[in-house]
């Protein structure tokens, strides 16, 4: 039920929305669940953060995607050595797909983030609800 109702917070469909619902999420948990509520309170800042970035954006900052395949990548390879001969071996493996990837990034004709909504966030103001509804979690919790 309390992972049902943290869900819901991320599933609105403007910037407004989803700090007023985390308020009521805080205050409905703060009963039956007190330490999840202060922990929600605690991260407000962090979890209501996508909503300062275009709508566009969303779905994109809240996947690991590209994380999770930089991971099996880095997994892929360490399987197919086996064996490491010392420490520095160890971290330069990683390292050199780190950097492969990033310079695939760096030169790529296709983008994560598209260049038009990237534009909108130079011009946009952070919601003026996150700062009074982090103090009014912090408030109930």
């Amino acid at each position: 039920m309390a992972a049902a109702a943290i869900r819901t917070i991320f599933a609105q469909p403007d910037a407004e929305h989803p700090h007023r619902l985390l308020e009521e999420v805080v205050h409905m948990l703060s009963g039956q669940f007190p330490e999840v509520a202060r922990i929600l309170a605690d991260a407000a800042p962090d979890l209501l953060a996508f909503s300062a970035f275009p709508q566009a954006h969303w779905r994109k900052l809240w996947s690991a995607n590209p994380l999770e395949r930089l991971n099996g990548e880095i997994k892929r390879r360490t399987k197919v050595v086996g064996i490491v001969p010392n420490d520095a071996a160890v971290a330069r493996l990683p390292t050199a797909v780190v950097v492969e990837f990033h310079d695939e990034w760096a030169v790529a004709e296709r983008h994560y983030l598209s260049e038009e909504p990237m534009a909108k966030i130079a011009v946009m103001q952070p919601p003026p609800v996150a700062t009074k509804t982090h103090k009014a979690l912090a408030a109930t919790a």
